[in-house]
């Protein structure tokens, strides 16, 4: 998140402004910055929040906006002002920070990595009105007398619904009592998270409004017996209004050389508006990179069957793997078991290696925060990331600061003290600041704890880019030591699998496969731990690996450790690891 990544203020206040607490700038993403991630093993750099949004910060062309709409000082990154714009929060000439961040492009280019930014298509500002393009504005034509009609760009509020009518009445900060906004005194329009009311809660979005694609939402999925939506290859001209808008939106970031886009909330918008708009931009850009946050366990999708393959027919290359990340973090936090990890991430569906896994991002709270992770501190993020980061052949992703062992402890501002570092507030990632040192970005002013565990992400995502992950396939091996007492029980437990995961990823092409295994207990090691290889796993190695008497697993994430193993023995005495201590991961090449 650029606001914070190069923000080296270490005495922010709670609900700072920006001139209290600081702001990262386009320049702080320097060559220096650049190299050393580059170094981690970054490919492609996501840089969020870098579109206009509604803020409390004036400027002389851009007034404030109002604090009724508005979460936190800095304001969400995800209430779009002027899709065709940038923060000028992050510009140190703000009058010139579209050319700032063309510049900022360019040095990723240069040194070899891919930019990534969000596209935000369900929602933007109230106060949405574009300076860059305004002919291109939301709203412009719309028949505000309408709750829906195909060619608004927003749903419009009737005397019969919720809330006791016009005017449109926002959360105030000052308490309960909503106050209403003058903008919208003669209408309102339905929020962003489809809250169809004249005074919507503290806990709607209240501060977005909700984008409509030629889809009345309320009914459900879109049918084709009820206001068809076009198919992919029509003609702009012959789509509603918004997806007209929106297709210039994309054309404008895709030429200024952008490479893809991080989609927010994509299961909330019709199918058939992906189809139409993914086909168009790989029409301008082969190349170009779409990968979808989505949950197929909100009631809010607009598909009856499972959205996240759904997104993957539409032409996307990846979607969020939610049901995997949130397995793992209550296995650690003792409401799962390993052994459930397999079912949650689909091994068996082509979405599996079509899954953009993490173990942070900025809508969940940070591996070390003290509230969370049964408070396992930063090291948890071992076993927890290796396990994500090497089941399919999908994009990993590494939040800043995860990787510094940032923790997130105290409030911000408008979010609490939540686990979170606030995309709604001006702060600073502490654990960062002493790798930005000085904008040098180094590691020289890191604890040896902080080193340790950079070290440790950098050899993982050096792994991770070797065949047997970019191309290769899994194999599970948790449901085949279930009966193995010595697979990692602790207190008379049975079956096994509670804390201990291990699968196999193995490349046929370049006869190139590994063993992972890892402990996700955050307080015990485990001991005597031996793992079983059946005999059809074994079969299932490469040419180069069948048929050998012996094997030799050695760890590429810096133990040094080595095993050696005849093959035959393998599925009976299995694999003799001995001690696994907790919170650790093993990635062991096998030859």
């Amino acid at each position: 998140m650029v606001r914070h990544f190069g923000n080296t203020n270490e005495t922010p206040k709670v609900n700072g402004s920006l001139a209290e607490n600081g702001c990262g700038k386009f320049a702080d993403i320097n060559d220096a910055a650049l190299i050393s991630l580059r170094k981690l093993g970054i490919t492609h750099l996501w840089l969020t929040g870098i579109l206009e949004q509604a803020s409390s910060t004036a400027y002389p062309e851009r007034p404030a906006d109002s604090p009724l709409l508005l979460k936190g000082k800095a304001g969400s990154p995800y209430a779009i002002r002027d899709y065709f714009d940038v923060c000028p929060d992050y510009a140190t000439d703000p009058t010139k920070r579209l050319d700032e961040f063309k510049a900022l492009l360019k040095r990723i280019k240069k040194r070899g990595l891919k930019t990534i930014i969000d596209f935000v298509p369900n929602h933007v500002a109230r106060s949405y009105s574009s300076d860059i393009r305004p002919e291109l504005s939301f709203g412009r034509n719309d028949d505000t007398g309408k709750f829906f009609d195909p060619n608004n760009n927003f749903y419009y509020l009737g005397d019969l619904h919720p809330g006791g009518g016009a005017p449109l009445k926002l959360p105030s900060s000052h308490g309960p009592v909503p106050v209403p906004y003058e903008p919208e005194s003669e209408f309102g329009r339905v929020t962003g998270n489809n809250a169809i009311t004249w005074t919507p809660s503290i806990h709607d979005w209240y501060e977005t409004i909700k984008l409509n694609y030629g889809h009345d939402f309320t009914v459900g999925p879109p049918r084709d017996d009820l206001h068809p939506l076009p198919e992919p290859g029509t003609a702009p001209q012959d789509t509603p209004d918004t997806w007209r808008k929106m297709d210039a939106i994309l054309s404008y970031w895709q030429a200024m050389g952008v490479d893809g886009f991080r989609v927010d909330m994509a299961h909330m918008i019709p199918m058939a508006y992906w189809s139409w708009q993914v086909e168009r931009c790989h029409k301008r850009e082969p190349g170009v990179f779409f990968m979808a946050e989505a949950y197929d366990n909100d009631p809010a999708k607009l598909t009856e069957g499972n959205v996240l393959d759904e997104l993957l027919e539409c032409g996307f290359d990846a979607v969020y793997d939610d049901p995997t990340y949130s397995t793992i973090k209550s296995t650690v936090e003792g409401q799962h078991w390993a052994n459930d990890i397999d079912a949650a991430a689909n091994c068996f569906t082509d979405r599996f290696h079509h899954s953009l896994r993490y173990a942070e991002n900025h809508d969940e709270v940070r591996l070390a925060s003290k509230g969370n992770w049964a408070a396992s501190g930063m090291d948890i993020g071992k076993p927890v990331s290796a396990i994500l980061y090497g089941l399919g052949r999908g994009p990993i992703m590494l939040y800043s600061g995860q990787e510094t062992g940032e923790a997130a402890n105290g409030a911000e501002g408008f979010s609490g003290d939540d686990g979170r570092s606030s995309i709604f507030d001006y702060g600073c990632l502490p654990s960062l600041i002493p790798w930005v040192n000085q904008h040098r970005y180094n590691e020289s002013a890191l604890s040896a704890e902080q080193k340790d565990l950079r070290h440790f992400y950098a050899k993982l995502l050096k792994t991770c880019a070797e065949p047997a992950f970019t191309h290769g396939d899994f194999y599970g091996l948790n449901h085949a030591n279930q009966s193995n007492a010595h697979y990692g029980r602790i207190h008379g437990e049975e079956p096994s699998g509670h804390w201990l995961y291990s699968f196999m990823r193995r490349d046929e092409r370049s006869a190139q496969a590994f063993l992972v295994v890892a402990n996700l207990n955050p307080a015990e090691s485990l001991h005597d731990v031996s793992i079983q290889i059946p005999d059809d796993a074994l079969s299932w190695l490469s040419r180069k690996h069948q048929n050998k008497k012996s094997l030799t697993f050695a760890d590429t994430l810096g133990s040094q450790q080595k095993w050696k193993a005849v093959a035959k023995d393998l599925p009976s005495e299995g694999l003799l690891i001995g001690e696994l201590p907790a919170m650790s991961a093993l990635y062991l090449k096998i030859k």
